[in-house]
């Protein structure tokens, strides 16, 4: 399993006050599957996609990820472990403006145990259709190219498993079914799991295996929601 979770718990505080965010009692996912988890904003999808990988850590529980249980990890330990074993694409992308988009995308191999490697960042880009962008900046890029570059980014430092934070976010819906058909493509030829976050039913509707984060997480609250 890339992933598995058990009597997952997170909490945060509000008006020196704990209230639970998390509260998954189960849930796996297997090497090679793409998910699609969908809810309402504010239900905690980005807060699970954080402890998956190892940004936010659990408050009880167990969260096994790409075979290593992260739980009890140093944040520095779960720092290197998702340098080497989780690809993370943000809604807003996250590129650094003064740089192109090859190295954007070789920054992505910073904290990454694996070498710098021009070759294999070019040869994402040429497969994302951006073979003629490599040296153009952020903002000489549509917003479409810039989710490519920072899929490209992700997926450099060749990981095990890829979350996607509402990736087309930023898109407008003529955009959007391409972005994510092409995430899942190179997810797919490059033999790495997939799990999306989404309330977009353009994005949640390219997906087989579709999970409602309502029914995932006994935490939210419907009258008030989660963070």
């Amino acid at each position: 399993m890339v992933i598995a979770i058990n009597d997952l718990k997170v909490q945060f505080l509000a008006d020196s006050a704990p209230f639970t965010v998390l509260d998954i009692p189960a849930w796996q996912v297997a090497d090679g599957e793409q998910v699609a988890i969908f809810g309402p904003s504010g239900s905690g999808k980005s807060t699970l996609l954080h402890v998956l990988a190892g940004m936010l850590p659990a408050d009880a529980g167990s969260v096994a990820v790409c075979g290593k249980e992260i739980t009890g990890m140093s944040e520095s330990g779960r720092d290197r472990f998702r340098a080497e074993h989780v690809g993370y694409i943000f809604q807003n992308f996250n590129l650094l403006q003064g740089y192109t988009a090859l190295e954007n995308v070789l920054m992505g191999l910073v904290f990454s145990p694996h070498p710098p490697q021009h070759g294999t960042a070019e040869a994402l880009l040429e497969e994302l259709g951006l073979s003629h962008r490599l040296k153009h900046y952020p903002g000489q890029l549509s917003l479409g190219e810039q989710q490519r570059v920072a899929i490209a980014r992700a997926l450099v430092k060749r990981p095990e498993l890829i979350l996607a934070d509402e990736p087309t976010g930023s898109l407008d819906p003529r955009h959007t079914r391409g972005v994510v058909d092409k995430l899942r493509e190179v997810c797919s030829t490059h033999g790495c799991s997939l799990v999306v976050v989404s309330h977009q039913n353009e994005v949640v509707s390219a997906f087989e295996q579709r999970v409602s984060f309502l029914e995932l997480n006994r935490a939210f609250d419907a009258a008030g929601g989660a963070s």
